[in-house]
């Protein structure tokens, strides 16, 4: 995996697929899910956050990213990038799924794909090193979840991540904010009242 010295390489989020026609000539495109505003994510001492449009398909990078294996193949899928002037960034990624039973097991796979991600990068990296945290739950919806993931590399870039998985319905949601540094500068509990506005807006 290449080495990651900026937050916002671990800002990748894979997922591929674009907005398509459902079968039949009279059957329509899934409706657009909501989705966060800049306001919506946590504050940042320094900066305000823009937000970008919300977009069908997502950058090629987000192939890349190992906690978020699960992700490429859903389709339709949409995303927003949030930025600050600083170091810190974040990225929505919301997927209509065919039913509310590929939605359950949607999550449960990027669940577990978040949970066993700071192994695979030290796998993937002899010079990282990587520790994950569970944050629990955010009662929401049909719920969601709060992960953390702090790399640092043998040479001292330290990056932290938080990613949140939702879920209403048929429809899944991921929202990953990053920046550089560890868990002490990580606003866990913003984050999880971001988490929960994220999936309220999905409907």
């Amino acid at each position: 995996m290449p080495k990651r010295t900026r937050a916002g390489a671990l800002l990748a989020v894979a997922v591929t697929g674009s907005a398509v026609a459902l079968a039949g000539p009279a059957a329509a495109a899934p409706k657009t899910p909501g989705f966060l505003a800049a306001a919506d994510l946590p504050t940042h001492p320094a900066s305000s956050w823009t937000a970008g449009e919300v977009t069908a398909d997502v950058p090629e990078e987000t192939d890349r990213d190992v906690c978020l294996r699960a992700l490429p193949g859903h389709e339709p899928a949409w995303h927003r990038d949030f930025r600050t002037d600083l170091d810190t960034n974040a990225r929505q990624i919301t997927m209509v799924l065919p039913d509310t039973r590929s939605a359950r097991r949607l999550v449960s796979r990027l669940d577990k794909d978040i949970t066993s991600c700071a192994a695979r990068i030290e796998q993937q990296d002899p010079d990282t090193e990587a520790t994950g945290r569970d944050y629990g739950t955010v009662s929401v919806e049909e719920g969601a979840r709060v992960h953390g993931v702090h790399t640092e590399t043998s040479w001292g870039a330290s990056d932290v991540r938080l990613l949140a998985v939702g879920r209403d319905g048929r429809t899944v949601t991921v929202v990953n904010w990053a920046q550089l540094g560890g868990f002490e500068g990580a606003p866990v509990k913003a984050f999880k009242q971001t988490t929960a506005k994220a999936v309220n807006k999905l409907h």
